[in-house]
């Protein structure tokens, strides 16, 4: 324990134990024993136990520089025990080298003749000859007339300041400059601190977003980053950081967002069992990268997908059966239905100055099931489309043309589909013109179910790509059939 000498230490720390009622006389008659206060420990025992308690050395001189005061945080850094160190004039001759002592005394008992902190840096002995860099934190002790009475003196080693004060930075920096989203969520599971950048991306305020329940920032993702942190809470931070995809609010309506998001289980550096006091979570936005990723890794698909079916199509005897093939390999991964339409009366080179314009099926993916497309253009009838039927407007304008349903019930989205002649699970539609040789021979139709996203305008470049291939097969059956029919005549 610290050793203070203790003569004289209670006058300077405080007058002693007032006397209790009952002690004299005039202050009236003696309570029961039973009723008496208890007596606390000696002012000097509690100053020692306060002194050892703390995390930082603490020396204390009086007004001629002997040491009065030493605790165990000072005996652990320089290895001089209380006893050892109690009594000495300064540290002169055993805490610092006799070239140093003169410098270091001065400034450390001019203090007691200033106001306020002094800091200062300079080099200790310890017990076994090494030298220790500290920092000291000296001020003066007054009497009660308010003269200087001595001075304390508190240090410790420069290294472990500085981190504590690297530390410090760092938390100020992650909750003010950061370029990622700083939030720690207490145990509750809400946040407690966000900064700056953090509150920004969540379209809220930092003290807005104070206490809130995640569900109140988040739109979607809340279940996946709950679970998260419950897990980080129970089971410690993940080996690797996790890409989480979650709904903003913002006043546009609400926003998708890919952050990478890493996780760290705090922990209260006071308690001797891990107490968990909540998560660190920093995150970063990487929508803009994940989205550039899963549409190169689209277009290597789609390519692919190209590739493979101009080697099949290639093996093909029959063109029409090219076509369907075409069509097969289009449709994997795109759509959930595909038709294939041809216009009556022979491809068109000016759609708008012929005739009534009539399509008729000639192929078509099995809307009951998966399977193989199967070339249906055998009755020669025309499908009954209205005026205004998506696949009209695509031949008409020789482009493509999307449609959609909306956000309708699922009666009335089927009651739209069967107008159209599609079937009952069609939400979305993608119409591609089949052009060859300056003509325009047809439309092909991509459909998809409520269970998948709208067609995007790169979804019309891949069907327009499918079209033309499509188109060329078709065209090429045209030719090998009039071939066939010319040959035929000639042999009659």
């Amino acid at each position: 324990m610290s050793a203070s000498r203790r003569s004289g230490t209670t006058d300077e720390l405080g007058p002693d134990e007032p006397e209790r009622p009952g002690r004299s006389g005039d202050d009236g008659p003696t309570p029961p024993d039973d009723a008496r206060t208890p007596v606390g420990p000696d002012g000097a025992d509690l100053l020692a136990a306060l002194l050892d308690g703390m995390d930082a050395a603490l020396c204390a001189f009086d007004v001629d520089g002997v040491v009065t005061h030493w605790n165990r945080e000072a005996e652990r850094i320089l290895g001089w025990s209380a006893a050892e160190a109690v009594g000495r004039h300064g540290f002169a001759g055993w805490a610092v080298r006799e070239a140093d002592a003169e410098d270091i005394q001065v400034r450390l008992m001019s203090a007691m003749h200033a106001p306020g902190r002094q800091v200062h840096e300079f080099a200790l002995l310890t017990k076994d000859g090494g030298r220790v860099l500290v920092r000291t934190q000296s001020a003066a002790v007054r009497g009660t007339d308010g003269k200087p009475a001595g001075l304390y003196c508190a240090f410790s080693e420069v290294h472990a300041q500085i981190d504590l004060e690297r530390s410090i930075a760092l938390s100020e920096a992650l909750f003010d400059d950061a370029s990622w989203g700083v939030v720690l969520v207490d145990a509750d599971l809400r946040p407690a601190v966000v900064n700056a950048h953090a509150a920004r991306a969540l379209g809220t305020g930092r003290t807005a977003a104070l206490g809130r329940p995640l569900g109140d920032l988040l739109t979607r993702g809340v279940e996946e980053l709950e679970n998260a942190l419950t897990h980080v809470l129970a089971e410690g931070a993940p080996p690797a950081p996790a890409e989480l995809w979650v709904g903003v609010r913002t006043p546009e309506g609400e926003k998708r967002r890919c952050w990478r998001s890493g996780f760290l289980r705090l922990a209260s550096p006071l308690a001797e069992e891990p107490v968990p006091l909540g998560v660190g979570w920093i995150f970063q936005d990487v929508t803009e990268a994940k989205q550039g990723e899963q549409e190169a890794s689209l277009l290597r698909f789609r390519a692919n997908q190209l590739h493979r079916a101009a080697r099949a199509a290639a093996e093909c005897e029959d063109p029409a059966e090219a076509a369907t093939v075409h069509l097969d390999f289009a449709l994997a991964g795109f759509a959930d239905h595909a038709l294939v339409d041809r216009v009556m009366g022979g491809a068109r080179a000016d759609a708008e100055g012929a005739g009534p314009l009539r399509l008729m099926r000639v192929a078509a993916t099995p809307s009951g099931g998966p399977g193989p497309s199967s070339l249906t253009g055998h009755t020669g009838l025309p499908v009954r489309y209205g005026e205004a039927h998506p696949a009209l407007q695509c031949v008409a304008r020789a482009g493509s043309v999307r449609a959609g349903a909306g956000a309708v019930p699922a009666d009335e989205a089927r009651e739209w589909a069967r107008a159209r002649q599609w079937p009952d699970d069609t939400v979305y539609g993608l119409c591609a013109v089949l052009r060859s040789r300056g003509r325009t021979m047809g439309v092909v139709t991509f459909l998809r179910g409520g269970g998948r996203t709208p067609f995007e305008r790169s979804d019309a470049v891949y069907a327009e790509d499918v079209a033309v291939r499509i188109a060329t097969a078709l065209d090429l059956a045209d030719l090998t059939g009039a071939a066939d029919a010319a040959g035929r005549g000639d042999g009659a």
